[in-house]
């Protein structure tokens, strides 16, 4: 399977990655302290580095740095990589500063600095010998599509935009006469089927593919691992009754809504402190409420009030409901500020503690325009099956605004995407990415 695949090509990198901070931990030592390495010296340092490695994985996940999907040439990776570091290295000082009480006997400045350079050093090569390891025709994996449409050509195009990802591909307009045949000739070990499995002769001639160890496919399914979003034109009904069995997400229900509470509590005493200077600095630069009061609908179709720090002028949209823009004129300084940083969106704490949002879902939309996009768009309503969401997958990887049909659409794929694979670690991702972009200001 493409999915076993990609997790086994994942875990090399974390197995090589980890691996390889340790070596740089050990000749670290051994430029610093010479040859032996004393087992004293080793052991006082272990310990420590650890946990420093440990949070270094995490950084190296947030700035997906084990998405295959993303391409790495020398430039972007050497770039990416001093990035990250930089990153790193103040995380390190933040761990040692914190474990100094427990670690006197250590003084990790120099040693810090030797090894992070080493590192940086070891992990480039690593990377870059794994990258052209897996893109070799040697191993890579052979895809069949059988049918073109215009799905199975953006198919096409999105694995050959992603050679990491290790596919090869190759398209047939139709099913041949002999496919087992076909299939021996080329060494195919992926089918993917752009035509109605439901048919006879096609049904027929890839069950007889079978025997050859080759995993077969429907279209959606793999454009989906591909992709991580789903072709939303080319769903069925069906496609849901097959794929949000919501029974089955009752625990994970559970656990999130806890979770979601519990973090909404912490937050809002944090901004306690910060809420009284974000409500001056809104009322000195213009007039009008300091809070933003809009109507949003919620799950199954629910509407209730989510609130904001007032980032636009007064009376915005005296004319109407208005898509948002990029550089929207009608966003003051300080408000554009705070959708950078996120910092408006305080207030839907109190939306997430009644339980109208959570901290992960889809975007919450107006009313008035799900009432446009649900006769434009198929499926636009179910993405209401689940609460909506402070972050999300489509916030991470769609269109910046939802403020076309065609940007709607686009994001809807992801949406569904979530909804379907929605999980606490799949949350967990979305929340440390999200909180990567907050950092990065690229927020919109």
């Amino acid at each position: 399977m493409p999915s076993l695949i990609t997790k086994t090509k994942k875990t090399i990198l974390l197995i090589g990655d980890i691996g390889l901070f340790y070596l740089s931990l050990y000749l670290t030592l051994l430029a610093r302290y010479g040859y032996p390495i004393e087992p004293e010296t080793w052991s006082r340092h272990l310990m420590p580095f650890s946990v420093v490695f440990f949070a270094w994985l995490v950084v190296f996940f947030i700035n997906d740095f084990y998405d295959l999907k993303t391409s790495y040439n020398i430039t972007t990776l050497f770039n990416s990589l001093i990035k990250i570091f930089i990153i790193n290295g103040a995380v390190a000082v933040a761990i040692f500063y914190f474990f100094a009480p427990f670690i006197d006997s250590i003084k990790p400045q120099r040693v810090l600095i030797i090894d992070m350079l080493i590192a940086v050093a070891l992990i480039f090569i690593w990377r870059r010998l794994f990258y052209k390891f897996i893109k070799s025709s040697t191993i890579a994996n052979r895809v069949m599509i059988i049918g073109r449409n215009k799905l199975s050509e953006e198919l096409e195009e999105q694995i050959k935009r992603r050679p990491q990802l290790g596919y090869q591909v190759t398209i047939l307009e139709n099913i041949p006469e002999d496919l087992n045949k076909l299939c021996l000739e080329k060494n195919i070990d992926i089918l993917v089927s752009a035509l109605d499995l439901k048919d006879g002769l096609v049904s027929r001639k890839i069950f007889d593919c079978l025997s050859l160890e080759i995993d077969v496919y429907n279209i959606n399914s793999f454009y989906e691992q591909i992709t991580n979003k789903i072709p939303v034109d080319y769903i069925e009904h069906s496609w849901f009754l097959e794929n949000l069995a919501e029974h089955s997400k009752k625990f994970y229900e559970i656990i999130k809504r806890v979770t979601d509470f519990i973090m909404a509590v912490m937050c809002l005493i944090i901004s306690i402190f910060l809420a009284p200077l974000i409500a001056l600095t809104i009322k000195l630069e213009s007039t009008g409420p300091i809070i933003f009061k809009q109507t949003r609908t919620g799950k199954n179709g629910k509407t209730f009030t989510a609130m904001k720090f007032r980032s636009m002028v007064d009376k915005a949209e005296k004319n109407g409901a208005q898509w948002a823009q990029k550089k929207d004129p009608r966003v003051t300084r300080f408000g554009s500020f705070m959708r950078k940083t996120r910092i408006d969106e305080i207030p839907q704490l109190i939306n997430i503690l009644k339980g109208e949002m959570s901290f992960v879902g889809p975007r919450p939309e107006r009313p008035e325009f799900i009432e446009i996009l649900e006769k434009e768009i198929p499926f636009y309503k179910e993405r209401l099956l689940v609460r909506p969401g402070l972050a999300g997958w489509a916030q991470l990887n769609g269109p910046s605004y939802g403020g076309s049909k065609e940007e709607s659409l686009e994001k809807l794929k992801y949406d569904l995407y979530y909804i379907k694979n929605r999980s606490l670690l799949l949350d967990l991702n979305i929340l440390l990415k999200t909180i990567k972009v907050v950092f990065s200001g690229r927020g919109q």
